[in-house]
């Protein structure tokens, strides 16, 4: 009798053991820690860092659970984790390769300055070494041989990001997209003077069906020799020139930069902002009009009123007027 117990204890005891390292919370730290696995790293190797992390109490504990999971591996990445959690569940996760990834929404019509707020807001990363890579035109030469920054080129959408990613690294991502997007949409045009124009349409569209008409408006203007007096183009102007105070004053308006096209005929330079695939569409298919001028429709409704002729666009500019007067 004595040697069945001693039998069953021998045969329990390393289930007991396991069960216990399996249910215990991670020991050694609170609050959210990140941890790196670097490529190649050896079972043991991974258990010494996890076990330097707080997050085992011995490495030998990655040889017991890869034994209770034959066929697993551990994969190389950077990791978030968080208090009471388990051993069974920080090993699984690294085994299914779940690395941590930040996420980065760029919205259309966002201009490499929003972006580089956006990623010091979010901390994912420096905004002065992001517009330290998007001013270097480097990456689309292909493209725009003339471009001054990436600006335009940097498509908005929402990425994940590895925690560590660099300006550079950041920039290849979204000059990639924007390579795919630009394939896809099956054109012959030069991308410069599109994306220029897609850029104006996005800062001046808040509604998207209006989008194509504001970009007739705008190939009407040019062909007439107009300047376009576009008023983000003021804004970012000023931008470039690190010297934009939250609104446009009469002294921005008479700003000879060339971005300016207040003073200057003609599209911008460049892009004023990157811009996403609708307004990129209207620029290759601006709507055949008339429209020579527009204003904002009164009431905040994102809409605009378009006018052919000048005194058409003087009275609705005096009945925006008295709306925001109400």
């Amino acid at each position: 009798m004595k040697k069945l117990l001693l039998l069953l204890i021998v045969v329990s005891l390393p289930v007991v053991i396991l069960f216990g390292i399996y249910r215990q919370p991670i020991p050694g730290y609170t609050g959210e820690k990140f941890v790196e696995i670097p490529k190649g790293a050896s079972t043991m190797r991974i258990g010494e860092i996890l076990e330097a992390e707080g997050l085992l109490r011995s490495p030998l504990q990655t040889w017991l659970w890869r034994a209770v999971h034959p066929g697993k591996k551990f994969q190389a990445g950077e990791y978030s984790f968080r208090k009471e959690q388990t051993l069974d569940a920080v090993l699984s996760k690294i085994a299914r390769g779940d690395v941590y990834y930040g996420q980065l929404t760029i919205p259309e019509g966002a201009s490499i300055y929003d972006i580089a707020r956006i990623l010091d807001e979010q901390k994912l990363l420096s905004g002065a070494d992001f517009l330290k890579a998007a001013k270097d035109p480097g990456l689309i030469r292909d493209l725009d041989g003339q471009a001054p920054t990436l600006e335009g080129y940097l498509f908005p959408s929402t990425y994940r990001l590895p925690r560590k990613i660099t300006g550079q690294s950041l920039c290849l991502r979204l000059t990639k997209q924007f390579r795919e997007v630009w394939k896809s949409l099956g054109t012959s045009a030069t991308p410069r003077e599109v994306v220029t124009l897609a850029s104006l349409v996005e800062k001046e569209s808040a509604v998207a069906e209006e989008r194509p008409r504001i970009a007739g408006l705008f190939a009407n203007r040019l062909k007439k020799g107009m300047k376009l007096e576009c008023d983000p183009t003021v804004i970012y102007a000023a931008l470039v020139e690190n010297r934009y105070r939250g609104t446009i004053y009469k002294s921005d308006l008479m700003n000879p930069n060339p971005y300016n096209t207040y003073q200057n005929a003609g599209l911008p330079p460049g892009p004023i902002a990157n811009p996403g695939l609708e307004s990129l569409k209207a620029a290759l298919n601006p709507a055949k009009t008339e429209d020579i001028f527009f204003v904002a429709q009164p009431g905040a409704t994102g809409h605009h009123v378009f006018s052919t002729n000048l005194g058409d666009h003087n009275r609705a500019v005096e009945a925006y007027r008295r709306g925001q007067k109400r």
